[in-house]
């Protein structure tokens, strides 16, 4: 099967829809399909299978270079699909260059695969500028592209009670429903979206890791606390305020006896450092974006993985990475705890820097509860892999062609 796949994030940059696309290319090619990914780029690709697209000049929204001008983009996108004869688009964004996806496979007949990766409303309302403004601005682009007509937001639900998540949650719903077949990485979103009106047929498939990936990781190693060592916590992803950064600095900076890393970058990051300056020397280390090599050897090293976003997230792939590694996970938000192997993971009592200090303390004070958890998560592992989900990845994209 020849799929092109579309985004508005890719490699180099940092991030799960990056590195999801990543696994998908290596698997679906490894299994005899070929794949083209379209994006905006940082810079020239001398890969033949990725194809850059058109880039706003002098704007890049969290570091992300920003597709522009969309009808420059579809017309780009047009010419590639029909020359490679592509038979499924998979769209894997919301932003300018999917929305280019979109009008180029309408126009050519191909049909379309759109996977939700995550809340762009909370992203919207963390990353834009005058959100409120420039949401407005956005859904009205959108809309221009792909209609809007007959979906409704439910105001009750606890997310969408501001005018600015109902019209962010607007255009999640309408994208959804001009494809022909969607994917969700977890259940917790597949039933939120649900919920808001989207009828296309939704298919739950966990994200995976790749071959490479899990061949990097190498064998996992039981993970053990020796008595009177400090125990080795990190934070790993985009450092922004829908990852709440914020609230694991200040959960360590009240724990003694553990030492602390966060690895990412991002626009909150000055405001994280300049908490992390006020802790006690060498209690926590901001690394910046650093290649995936050195994340997992310092996932080889730690002892845990925290994660402290809530009601953002949907799958993170760095969770994914953990497991892989044998390295236990405590997560602020409960519904992360779906995607989590049952003994290797804890779930904070509360979602605050108070829940987090807590959980931390009670790994600290018992080792065997460490030992525990990376021994589950290592039992776990098979089940991240990128080829456990590789068949129903395929069964979606033969879906789409029948409708």
């Amino acid at each position: 099967m020849r799929i092109a796949m579309i985004t508005d994030y890719y490699l180099p940059t940092l991030g799960g829809v990056q590195t999801v696309i990543k696994a998908h290319k290596e698997a679906l090619e490894q299994d005899g399909h070929e794949v083209t990914v379209f994006s905006p780029l940082t810079s020239p690709s001398s890969d033949p299978s990725v194809v850059g697209l058109p880039t706003a000049r002098g704007f890049a929204p969290d570091g992300y270079p920003f597709t522009w001008t969309p009808s420059a983009a579809s017309h780009l996108i047009r010419q590639e699909l029909r020359t490679r004869r592509i038979e499924v688009v998979h769209v894997h964004s919301e932003m300018f260059a999917a929305l280019a996806g979109f009008r180029a496979a309408k126009d050519l007949g191909i049909p379309i695969v759109q996977t939700m990766h995550g809340r762009i409303d909370v992203y919207t309302r963390s990353v834009l500028p005058a959100p409120a403004i420039t949401t407005v601005l956005l859904a009205g682009m959108h809309r221009r592209l792909l209609s809007h007509r007959n979906v409704q937001i439910k105001p009750d639900a606890p997310y969408a009670r501001t005018r600015t998540a109902r019209r962010m949650w607007r255009l999640m719903v309408s994208q959804a429903n001009h494809a022909h077949q969607v994917i969700v990485p977890s259940g917790h979103f597949a039933q939120k979206l649900l919920e808001q009106g989207v009828s296309t047929p939704v298919t739950v498939i966990s994200n995976g890791l790749e071959d490479s990936v899990l061949a990097a990781v190498g064998d996992p190693v039981p993970r053990s606390v020796e008595p009177g060592e400090a125990l080795r916590v990190m934070w790993c992803g985009r450092v922004s305020p829908e990852k709440r950064p914020e609230v694991f600095v200040d959960a360590v900076a009240q724990v003694r006896g553990i030492t602390a890393s966060i690895f990412g970058d991002g626009i909150a990051r000055a405001a994280v450092t300049e908490r992390v300056e006020a802790l006690p020397s060498g209690r926590l280390t901001v690394h910046g974006a650093v290649p995936q090599a050195q994340v997992i050897q310092a996932m080889r090293d730690a002892h845990v993985l925290v994660s402290s976003s809530l009601d953002f997230d949907n799958q993170p792939m760095v969770l994914l990475e953990a497991i892989a590694s044998g390295l236990p996970v405590v997560v602020a938000d409960p519904d992360l705890a779906e995607m989590l192997p049952e003994r290797g993971h804890l779930v904070c009592d509360t979602p605050d820097a108070a829940g987090l200090v807590s959980a931390l303390s009670r790994l600290r004070e018992s080792p065997g509860l460490i030992r525990e958890m990376s021994g589950a998560a290592i039992a776990h592992r098979p089940a991240v892999a990128q080829n456990a989900h590789l068949g129903a990845l395929l069964a979606v994209y033969e879906a789409a062609v029948g409708r």
